[in-house]
């Protein structure tokens, strides 16, 4: 950048210039509460209390439910009780079983449990999946605001630069102009 293309820009004006190259805002209105939100505050946030402050009890629930169908303590237990199930009415109960082979009732209650269970981990998902929309949405902000952050740096940095290569210019034409003075003064004494 040249000395004259050099300026400094108010950290508004930075947010602007950033939002206008950014292809996801083109044609839109930039929110100015965006624009003071990435400026003043925090943007960070922990999406984690936040989706959980606003579950209701129903949607917590089947979170647990769908974390306990989806754990080895579930399918552990599931193939145990299948097994004892089979044992008791296939061996033990032969005559006397309540569920004889081809286990028409055990089928029954596994088809009400996926039934039951298959949308209750849905709902999990998709509570899962707007989690995830939030926590993207958090990372963009987050990341917007680092990347004006850096670039008001790089402003910065190349303004000190360019000051300072001012300073090494004027450095030098005051050393000129000490030794012109040196030598003026070495003639002068010397012409004495």
């Amino acid at each position: 950048m040249g000395k004259n293309e050099l300026s400094v820009k108010t950290k508004e004006e930075l947010v602007k210039e950033i939002l206008n190259r950014d292809k996801d805002f083109e044609g839109s209105n930039i929110d100015e509460d965006l624009l003071h939100e990435l400026i003043s505050g925090k943007v960070s946030k922990n999406i984690n209390e936040t989706h959980e402050d606003n579950s209701t009890l129903g949607q917590r629930t089947a979170d647990k439910i769908a974390a306990f169908g989806g754990s080895w303590t579930f399918i552990i237990a599931f193939l145990t009780t299948l097994i004892l199930w089979i044992a008791v009415n296939a061996l033990i109960l032969r005559s006397k079983a309540f569920d004889a082979y081809p286990f028409v009732f055990l089928n029954l209650i596994l088809s009400c449990l996926a039934a039951i269970q298959a949308p209750i981990i849905m709902m999990s998902q998709n509570r899962q999946s707007d989690k995830d929309r939030l926590t993207a949405a958090n990372d963009y902000l987050v990341n917007l605001k680092s990347e004006i952050i850096i670039e008001d740096l790089h402003n910065k940095i190349d303004i000190l630069m360019e000051q300072h290569q001012t300073n090494k210019e004027n450095q030098e034409i005051l050393m000129k102009k000490i030794e012109e003075l040196q030598n003026k003064i070495e003639s002068a004494s010397l012409s004495k």
